[in-house]
């Protein structure tokens, strides 16, 4: 444990933004998993699939995945929804 007064706000600032940063990619996960879920069972919506990639690219701006990773997601995502249409 710190014994400067800065150090010690500096861990407990940090505890708090990864415990955000872990609930928001947990949110993104659960956002994905809930889409491909839909398009497996043949009930995905166009809805679905925009709100889906407006998670993604709110994810990537506020640096929470690579702008990669969300392109990836949302193509495979895309590719899958309009297979199964």
């Amino acid at each position: 444990m710190p014994n400067i007064k800065s150090a010690k706000k500096r861990v407990l600032v940090t505890e708090s933004k990864n415990a955000a940063n872990k609930m928001k990619k947990s949110e993104l996960r659960t956002q994905l998993k809930t889409a491909r879920n839909a398009v497996a069972a043949g009930e995905i919506s166009d809805e679905l699939v925009k709100e889906t990639q407006k998670k993604l690219d709110q994810a990537v701006a506020k640096g929470h995945i690579s702008k990669q990773a969300a392109a990836r997601n949302k193509s495979r995502l895309a590719k899958a929804a309009n297979a199964a249409k």
